[in-house]
């Protein structure tokens, strides 16, 4: 969001004030101005006369006023004052109020401040600890109050377009019941129920199917999820998202409201409109990108060379699948660095990676590599042909079961050409056609790659049992720029479908009907066809506002070890709230040095 799209969203002044900084321009000069803020910097000119800059959220002004004792930076004010034109040369173009400033300044101080500990300018670096302590203080940074207002955005075009699109907002329960959605739940022990506990909600997944029932036909939430996870970049224990949920729709209905939403969000905040949003399905998108979310801003993709391979006699290629891509950058490949590639692939869980440099000799092109004299002329031949590589291009191979080999050339190639993608395109498409399931848990039953309750694809159906690996979902996925936005699925909503499912996951008859009783009761009285989706607004308005991690348009995230260092939580409890909930906490475990 730019600063004129800023300035654009100054309300109206009240109580205190007269005017916000950025509504004082030119078109003011010689009225009388009352405004409020923090002193941004003090510069006195001699012994006669002070500068003051005044900064509110959204911007900074000079003022001018004869000389006095005791301001200082951050001090909270009001000033009365009246606008006047800069003398000739002194100017601020790189302020948005540089050719104004208040003179004949009245300053009331509303409240004193002792000095920071960190300056606010964007332009230093402050470890993120010390931000996170004095959260309220890094607020006021602008790049912060930038991101914040970015997401408050975010959410009025999100809460516009669902309005548009006749989806009604329902709140859902945070005092929920245990559900398998695959992440770790937070539980909250009931003090009424000694024993008894509830769960706070992974999703409002169950919740909204079951408003579908209820005939709400066009649910919606801007929902907060919490789940009890391990902590990075993209992801907190409690996070935002847009949950909706429609009856008697299509998977492709579905993808139309959200891809309304995101174009309402786009325009609003990056003000370009948004094209189509295209798809593509689960395999190609491993097979091309060896990711489920790819990154797309490089042209770079992955090149099957298992046929070339059926048979050859290099021990290191036979496998049922041989990908290749060629690196993005050859020049920057050394020979240690293509050591570190080899293992980096063993750290990712394969047995290596070959590499091949074309060359130029007196027959035209060739390859070097420590394996080429094991390849035949052929195996050169179709290698080039295939990978349309020239020379001084290095071409990585990878050769493993389908799916370990895509996944690691896949790594490999976002951690040589992440760093060349335009941080100015938004890359938004559809992934369609997922797996049902996922492989097996410890216990040898089937895992859902999403949630329990999403419907087969009804030509798979009779796979079920026979072949369940094999077995599509009607779910899809939203990507932008290497992101997974967020996910969802076209419902089961008949109860014989949703046993079955249950049944091939190892869960049993009693086992169901204890964690979901209440859900399959529903499916008995007559639940429409639906579908839903959910995205993480924190993911999406990080990359809108150019963020590497979403902490940065949070207002008070924890850190990757799940601290509030701001108000030291999490802490103990008073034994009297432990005996109250009918528990005994276990002695603290001695830290390790």
């Amino acid at each position: 969001m730019s600063a004129s799209q800023l300035r654009d969203l100054v309300p109206p002044a009240r109580g205190l004030r007269s005017h916000y900084v950025a509504a004082i321009t030119e078109e003011s000069i010689g009225q009388e101005v009352t405004i409020c803020g923090w002193i941004n910097k003090v510069r006195e000119q001699g012994k006669q006369l002070i500068f003051l800059d005044v900064r509110d959220h959204t911007g900074v002004i000079q003022c001018v006023l004869p000389h006095q004792e005791g301001l200082r930076t951050e001090f909270v004010v009001a000033i009365k004052a009246e606008v006047a034109q800069r003398p000739d040369g002194t100017e601020n173009e790189n302020l948005a109020s540089g050719r104004v400033e208040l003179r004949n300044c009245t300053v009331e101080v509303l409240n004193a401040a002792e000095p920071l500990p960190f300056p606010l300018s964007d332009r230093l670096e402050v470890d993120e600890s010390t931000r996170l302590r004095y959260r309220y203080l890094d607020i006021r940074r602008a790049s912060m109050q930038r991101n914040l207002r970015i997401r408050s955005r975010v959410n009025a075009a999100i809460r516009r377009s669902m309005d548009q699109q006749g989806f009604v907002e329902v709140e859902t329960p945070l005092l929920w019941t245990p559900t398998p959605e695959g992440a770790r739940e937070f539980v909250v022990p009931s003090r009424l129920q000694t024993g008894q506990a509830y769960v706070l909600p992974q999703s409002p997944q169950i919740a909204k199917q079951l408003l579908m029932v209820g005939g709400i036909d066009r649910y919606y939430q801007i929902a907060r999820c919490l789940r009890d996870e391990d902590l990075r970049a993209d992801r907190q224990f409690e996070f935002t998202q847009l949950d909706l949920e429609a009856s008697f729709v299509g998977q492709e209905d579905i993808m139309n409201f959200i891809s309304h939403a995101m174009a309402s969000v786009v325009e609003d905040v990056r003000g370009i409109n948004l094209p189509e949003v295209g798809e593509i399905t689960w395999r190609d998108a491993m097979d091309r990108f060896g990711s489920d979310k790819p990154e797309r801003r490089f042209t770079t993709e992955l090149i099957d060379l298992s046929k070339i391979f059926a048979s050859t006699s290099v021990r290191a290629l036979s496998a049922p699948t041989v990908k290749a891509l060629v690196a993005p950058e050859p020049e920057k490949l050394s020979r240690s660095r293509l050591d570190q590639l080899i293992d980096r692939a063993k750290e990712l869980g394969g047995k290596g990676l070959l590499w091949l440099k074309v060359i130029r000799n007196e027959t035209g092109l060739s390859v070097e590599s420590p394996v080429a004299k094991f390849f035949s002329e052929s195996e050169i031949s179709e290698v080039l042909s295939a990978t349309q590589a020239t020379e001084g291009d290095i071409v990585l191979i990878v050769a493993d079961e389908w799916e370990q080999a895509v996944k690691i050339l896949g790594q490999i190639r976002l951690d040589l050409g992440r760093h060349l993608v335009d941080g100015a395109v938004l890359d938004f498409f559809w992934v369609v056609d997922f797996p049902l399931f996922e492989g097996h848990d410890e216990h040898g039953n089937l895992l859902s790659a999403h949630h329990p309750f999403t419907m087969p694809n009804l030509e798979d159906i009779e796979l079920l049992e026979s072949d369940p690996l094999s077995v599509r979902s009607q779910s899809y996925d939203l990507v932008l720029n290497g992101w997974e936005l967020g996910s969802g699925s076209i419902r089961i909503h008949r109860r014989d479908i949703q046993e079955k499912i249950f049944r091939v996951l190892g869960i049993s008859e009693e086992d169901a009907q204890d964690r979901f009783g209440f859900l399959l009761n529903a499916f008995r009285f007559g639940a429409p066809p639906h579908g839903g989706f959910a995205f993480g607004i924190d993911r999406l308005t990080s990359i809108l506002a150019g963020e590497d991690t979403i902490r940065e348009v949070i207002a008070f995230p924890k850190t990757q070890s799940g601290a509030d260092l701001m108000t030291g939580a999490p802490k103990p409890l008073p034994p009297t709230t432990w005996s109250q909930l009918g528990l005994t906490p276990r002695p603290q475990s001695p830290r390790s040095s």
